[in-house]
């Protein structure tokens, strides 16, 4: 039986990061499942659900990512993935928001709250400060799951929540079963 780690990686932020833990993983023989990669300030994070062989425990790949010269003086951990690794039905991205304009107390809060209201899921978030000629600009980008025959009701809450607020709002829908 497969072991099922959840990989995370903290590190300052340098060119080749995400190359050099992948490639050790793949030399490992450790199949990625969901991974995600951020930049973070002056840092990174790095995380990813791993399938490995048995003998591959998590000591040893903590011991052997900790050796890369990538990662030095990186936080790193491996812990089991107690969730199955086998995505939800949810989580199939039907549709990709971008929300941009100034920055306000409670902004994320107040429009992650709408999908709430129906139901979606938000699989994805990135939100980032931009600074603009002097002034700091938010962009919220969202990748999310809205479920079918909400997508309209959804998408205008999202849009008059984003425009209450003085934000320009726009959205693509993806296709596939849910997001046509």
């Amino acid at each position: 039986m497969q072991n099922v780690y959840l990989v995370s990686v903290l590190s300052s932020d340098k060119t080749g990061l995400v190359s050099a833990i992948s490639g050790c993983l793949f030399d490992l023989g450790i199949n990625l499942g969901s991974t995600s990669f951020s930049v973070l300030g002056s840092g990174a994070k790095f995380t990813a659900v791993c399938e490995s062989d048995p003998e591959i425990t998590k000591e040893s790949l903590e011991e052997t990512l900790g050796s890369l010269p990538e990662l030095a003086n990186a936080e790193i951990q491996v812990v089991d993935f107690e969730f199955s690794a086998k995505p939800a039905e949810n989580t199939e991205i039907t549709h990709r928001i971008t929300i941009q304009g100034g920055d306000h107390p409670g902004l994320v809060a107040r429009l992650t709250e709408v999908f709430i209201e129906f139901d979606a899921n938000i699989v994805h978030l990135n939100a980032d400060c931009l600074n603009n000629d002097g002034q700091n600009q938010y962009l919220i980008q969202i990748a999310a799951w809205i479920p079918p025959g909400r997508e309209d009701a959804c998408l205008a809450s999202i849009g008059n929540t984003a425009s209450s607020l003085q934000m320009q709002c726009s959205y693509m829908r993806l296709p596939g079963e849910f997001g046509q």
